[in-house]
């Protein structure tokens, strides 16, 4: 009965949800507000590219007038100043448009180009947000891991400060062993804690990472396939990652964008050609009178209409300095934009070598340590039989079997070394 009971409780709460790396990746790069925010970006310049181009079309605009005049005003029959009250409705069209304006061809560009830049920099948030997710992900891992040694390290003890109290009750054993282990036990259960406390903030680092606001859910390492050494051995494996990497890819446009705005401050030293046409009309009644001669309403809309057509070349001759400020500006701007690229291209080699060092340097610890584990192993066992026979005391076979547990632990952070940088170096790779 107490089995079904226990059955039907667990059955109410499923299991806890665990994702992989790549899960927490894909969620982070669809859902983290960085992202989301630069998505928002790009659109916005797709928007005024449109902006851009439609500043090529003419602009139109239709008035109506509706306006009463009392007292003094002229008769539209006689064009004689009378005493009339009289309503007057006026009719317009108008159309302007620039013809020529250099500037707004190169707006078109320029609008492309900071569509261009913003797409990279998403592509450089998303790679950014990838990047801190798998750092924080590993370190989770690893604390994880050592909660977990420490774990066994102190369910083990336990263990044997039950075999060693009945060893001493039947003399095989000094009681000093069971004060040297419980001694030891609190040691390690001081650091458990610790250990707890990290996995802890590890795993709220990693949420944070992540845009999670759940914590019900665990995160578990799959077998992920390691970068063999060859990957490194081509001499421009620094340079063909940071060509294609969106943060060296945005900043080259955002040179290019500079330039451009270069470009349109000097269109203000070029003229521009611009056109215009107009139609209007009226309609004029006197009122409080029947005059039986008034044009009627559409006699006169035909009547009183008027069009007219302009063309007008604007050619800027003095323009208090302003048109060589900004070009000077804009010079300037492309310099410091150059340096920018300096910084982009020093901080992505360093972190590409970085990657590429810890992971030969995770390698080799990993081979090394998976090479000396059989050994490790081997002794251990050895030591726990002398320590059974009593040929080995209490505190000698707890320093050896920490070192055996510690041995398990630096395998496995080794390997998760090993994988994240691997991970790390499939995002430098994934380009745009």
């Amino acid at each position: 009965m107490k089995n079904f009971i226990f059955i039907f409780f667990v059955g109410l709460f499923p299991a806890q949800q665990t994702w992989n790396l790549q899960q927490c990746l894909d969620y982070a790069s669809a859902n983290h507000p960085l992202i989301k925010q630069a998505t928002v970006t790009v659109t916005k310049n797709e928007r005024l590219i449109t902006g851009a181009k439609g500043m090529l079309l003419p602009s139109v605009e239709a008035g109506v007038n509706h306006s009463y005049s009392f007292g003094s005003s002229i008769n539209q029959s006689s064009n004689q100043r009378e005493t009339l009250n009289t309503q007057y409705d006026q009719f317009s069209a108008r159309a302007d448009w620039e013809l020529v304006n250099w500037k707004n061809f190169l707006n078109i560009s320029l609008s492309k180009l900071n569509k261009e830049t913003s797409t990279y920099k998403l592509k450089q948030v998303q790679n950014e947000v990838k990047l801190n997710v798998i750092q924080m992900f590993f370190a989770y891992q690893n604390s994880r891991s050592w909660l977990d040694v420490l774990q066994t390290q102190i369910s083990g003890i336990e263990d044997q400060i039950k075999r060693t109290e009945k060893e001493v009750e039947i003399g095989s054993r000094p009681k000093s062993d069971v004060y040297d282990i419980k001694a030891n036990l609190g040691t390690l259960q001081e650091q458990w804690v610790s250990a707890k406390n990290q996995r802890d903030l590890s795993k709220i680092n990693l949420f944070n990472a992540l845009a999670l606001r759940s914590d019900s859910l665990d995160f578990v390492i799959n077998e992920e396939n390691i970068l063999s050494e060859t990957e490194f051995k081509d001499p421009n494996f620094t340079q063909n990652l940071l060509e294609k990497n969106p943060a060296y890819q945005s900043v080259i446009a955002e040179i290019n964008a500079q330039k451009k705005k270069k470009d349109i401050a000097r269109s203000g030293y070029w003229p521009t050609l611009n056109g215009s046409y107009s139609w209007s009309s009226f309609y004029n009644k006197v009122l409080g009178k029947d005059d039986i001669a008034a044009t009627n309403f559409s006699d006169q809309l035909a009547q009183n209409k008027n069009q007219s057509l302009n063309f007008g070349l604007s050619i800027p001759v003095f323009n208090k300095l302003q048109v060589k400020t900004n070009v000077e500006i804009a010079k300037l701007n492309i310099i410091n934009s150059n340096y920018d690229k300096e910084l982009v291209i020093n901080t992505l080699t360093k972190s590409i070598n970085s990657i590429k060092a810890q992971f030969l340097n995770a390698q080799e610890k990993y081979n090394l340590l998976d090479a000396n584990f059989e050994n490790q192993k081997l002794s251990f066992q050895k030591s726990e039989e002398k320590y059974k026979e009593g040929l080995m005391d209490a505190y000698t076979f707890f320093v050896v079997r920490n070192g055996w547990l510690q041995a398990n632990y630096n395998l496995i952070s080794s390997k998760n070394d090993l994988i994240q940088q691997t991970e790390l170096l499939k995002v430098m790779e994934s380009g745009f």
